[in-house]
Formats: C-alpha cells, structure tokens, sequence
C-alpha cells in the first residue's frame, strides 16, 4: 500500500499531470492519422524526455500508448480509414454506421469499450501481475504456432458472405508477408531482382491501399451526390441502457484482449481481430456484423485497449516486450537508468504503480475526449466529398512515405488500392487478407524456431498440451460456418 501511494505522489505533480493530458492529445492525433503510429510518436519524442523527470517522461510515454491506441478508430469509422493496426477490425462495423448516418454513436461506442477494456487490464495487472506472467512465460515457439494458426482458422466466419473467399483472401496474405529475406536461412524470397523487396512488405501502406484507397475509388462514382442534410440523430450518442446491453461483451473481449497482450509479440492488433470474430461468434444476430453493429464496435475496441494495458505485464514484470510500442518503453527504462523485470517490481515499485496510475488517467482523459468529441469528429462525415476524398488521398500519400521515409512504400499503398477495389467488387473481404499479411510472420517465424528445437519432427509438437487444444479449437473454428447448413439439413 505505501508503494501504491507513493507513486500516485510521485504521479500527481501538476508537471507530471500536464505531460501526461499533453501525451493523450499526441496519442489521438498521432492514432488518427492514417500511416503515423504510437511507436514512431514515441520514438520521436524519446530524445527529447532524456531531460525530464524518469516518471514524468515514462508516464507521458505510457499515455500516449493508450490513447494512440483509441485514436485510430476516429478516421476508421468515419472515412474507413484506420489511423492505426488496431482499428481495422473497427472499421468493419464503425464505418458503415456512420454511413447509416450514426457516426456520434459509432465513436461513443468505441470510447466506452476502450476506456472500460483499458481499465479492466490495469486491474487484472495490478492484482495478478505473478500468475500473469507466469502463463506468459510457459509459451514457447511450439505454443505461439498453435495460437497462430488457431487465429488464423478464424479468417472463415470473419467476414463476408463466403468462408472460402474468406480463406483464399487470408492465404494470399500469408503469401504477401513471405516476401523478402528469411531471417532463419537467409534465402531472399519472391523478390524479383527489386532491391525494395529484400525486406519485405511493409504492413502499414498495405493497410491504408486495402482501406482507404479502395473506398476513395468506390466512392468516386458519387463525388456529385448532394450533401446530406445533418439531423439529430447522426451526432446522438449512446445511450446507458444501450451500453448496459453489451456489458457481457466488453467484460468477454477485455478479458480476451489482456490475455492476448500478455503473450510478446502478439499485440493489440490480433486482439482486436480475435475480439471481433469472437463478438461474431457468441452474437444472437451475427448476420448483421459488416452492416454498422454495435457488437462489432465494441468487441474490437475492447480487446485493442484491454491488450495495450496487457502488453505492459511482461515489459515490466518480465522485461519481455508485449509488443511493439512496449519496446520503446522498455527502452525509455534502460535510458533512465530502471532494470526491467523482477527487479522493477522489488526495488522500485511505486514507478510501476506511478506507470500504471498514469495509464489509468489517460483513459479517462480520452474518454472525456472521445465523448466531448464525438459530435465534433462526426461533422467530417458531412463534408462535401469532392472536398473530404482529395484529402484523404493525401494523408495516404503521406502516411504511407512516413512510415519509412520510402517512395517505394507509395506504390505499394496505390496498387494495394486498386487490388482492394476490385477484391470488394467480387466478393472479397480485404480483412482476411489483412490478418494473414499480421500473422504470416509470426507463424512462420514460431515454425521455423519449433522445427529447429525439435530436430525438425513436426509430430513432437503434439507432445504440448496447449498446441493440442488450440488444434483442437482450430478444427471447430473452420467447421463452424457450415455447421447452421447441417443443422438446416438434418431439421
């Protein structure tokens, strides 16, 4: 209890306080735009707290995290256009609502179930931060395979109309996130003499040509349409009793979402693609996913936030990061002179407590942002589109070169664009093909070092219990859309 107050004193100093608001405002802004992410907002940011006081410049930095996190759902669900990873499963239902003429609502929904999964993993890390990293800990590569290909089984109820579409999609993902050089043999692969190649793909201007670039050209057949009158209704926001119906589902998908951002290397961006195949799996009315549900607002954002506080359990329980952003801020630790680890949480636990205090009011400070806001960001919907779509293909244009300061990224977004397009006029969800493009790596990766632990006998892989189970979960998954037409036969 003295560590828990101590750090909230060290914490609630007015310096402190602004950095941490001034944190969250970098956070949604640097998450809203598409191509800009929490890592490189940190990473810029880091030479510059060398000066400042260690839990002032750690606590700014863990803001910022959580916030950049919940940012990128603002353009996701009103342009379809996810500011960051994490928000493409938003972008399947928050977008379309907004189209329904409901984008206050979709970012209310989204606020709420960010703010509640982001508070409900700082409770569980407070309160069980052994037993967390202890099951964190017990995965190795053989684990992290099975939990791999199990996310992926789940790309045929994902969305869409067809599994098989679905599973096609996710497979030339896999395929995509092949390209460049095998870090295990050292072998370049599918890179067609193009230098840019060697090392691979990079996800981001995949994502803005998938997302963005596709919905610019579908929606360049409608630049002339007359623009909609705004109504009541379109900045309304969510209702308590609305919210108090999908209490169980925020509870599922936080719970979920802290699991998923224990486990390194797995992140807020499986989480949120889990939380919402999950949201559609448990759903009475899972026919309506894709069409503006709020069950498929909220079990993504959930899930995203719950794994960004999550992620945070073995970076500083274990040293170990959780995830991309969590490096960045085990390396802010190292640079002030803090051991990461078991060390951390003995000898200075009140910069653990003041963290995860600073955590806390981030998401209360978006949350007040998110709601005050909501009527606000949803007037972008009602810009004139000849006006609002040039715009947005300028943000692609410079998101995707920020991202690693290449024109070669450029390119990869525009065709990226185009394949998107015509993949929705066929029957394709670009979704799948962005899980795979996320989780190809990693099963590839956890393939590979399985194979070299084992001598290369696949069959030793079936001597873990959790790599059983989670085939076991995988069978279910690929045979549970086709599971209502057996029972509709055999009825």
């Amino acid at each position: 209890m003295e560590a828990i107050l101590k750090g909230l004193g060290l914490l609630l100093e007015w310096q402190n306080i602004l950095l941490i608001f001034g944190g969250v405002f970098i956070g949604v802004l640097v998450g809203a735009l598409p191509g800009l992410s929490s890592p490189m907002a940190i990473a810029l940011l880091m030479p510059f707290t060398i000066s400042l006081d260690p839990v002032a410049s750690i606590a700014m930095m863990a803001a910022l995290y959580c916030a950049g996190t919940f940012g990128g759902s603002i353009t996701a669900i009103l342009i379809n256009a996810p500011g960051a990873p994490p928000a493409v499963a938003t972008a399947f239902d928050g977008y379309p609502m907004a189209r329904n003429g409901e984008p206050g609502r979709a970012l209310g929904l989204a606020a709420v179930a960010s703010v509640f999964g982001g508070i409900f993993s700082l409770i569980i890390f407070i309160a069980a931060t052994p037993l967390l990293a202890e099951i964190a800990l017990s995965f190795g590569p053989v684990e992290y395979f099975g939990l791999s290909i199990f996310a992926l089984s789940m790309l045929a109820s994902m969305s869409g109309k067809s599994s098989i579409r679905n599973l096609i999609a996710g497979c030339i993902g896999v395929l995509i996130s092949t390209v460049g050089v095998h870090l295990a043999t050292g072998v370049e692969r599918f890179d067609f003499g193009v230098s840019e190649l060697t090392e691979g793909i990079h996800f981001v201007p995949v994502l803005i040509g998938l997302f963005a670039m596709s919905e610019l050209l579908t929606q360049s057949s409608t630049l002339q349409d007359a623009v909609r009158v705004m109504s009541a209704k379109s900045l309304k926001l969510p209702t308590f009793a609305e919210l108090k119906k999908l209490k169980n589902l925020i509870l599922r998908s936080s719970g979920l979402g802290t699991f998923i951002g224990i486990l390194p290397a797995e992140g807020s961006t499986v989480a949120a693609m889990m939380g919402y195949n999950e949201a559609k799996r448990w759903s009475k009315t899972p026919e309506k996913f894709g069409t503006g549900h709020d069950e498929g607002i909220v079990g993504p954002e959930a899930a995203n936030n719950a794994a960004a506080g999550g992620a945070m359990v073995p970076t500083l329980a274990l040293g170990i990061p959780g995830s991309g952003t969590t490096a960045l801020i085990l390396a802010a630790l190292v640079m002030h002179g803090f051991r990461p680890g078991p060390y951390l949480i003995t000898e200075t636990p009140e910069l653990v407590y003041a963290i995860f205090g600073a955590m806390l009011i981030a998401n209360f400070a978006f949350l007040g942002i998110g709601l005050a806001g909501a009527r606000f960001f949803s007037l972008v919907t009602f810009i004139p589109k000849r006006f609002l779509w040039p715009s947005v293909f300028i943000f692609s244009l410079i998101g995707s070169y920020a991202y690693s300061s290449a024109f070669f990224d450029v390119w990869v977004m525009l065709i990226s664009g185009i394949v998107g397009f015509f993949m929705m006029r066929h029957g394709f969800s670009p979704a799948p093909l962005v899980m795979g493009l996320i989780l190809g790596p990693l099963v590839e990766e956890t393939f590979t070092q399985a194979m070299v632990i084992h001598d290369s006998s696949f069959f030793q892989f079936f001597e873990s219990g959790v790599f059983l189970v989670f085939m076991a979960l995988t069978v279910i998954s690929l045979s549970s859309p086709f599971w209502p037409k057996i029972f509709k036969k055999k009825k």
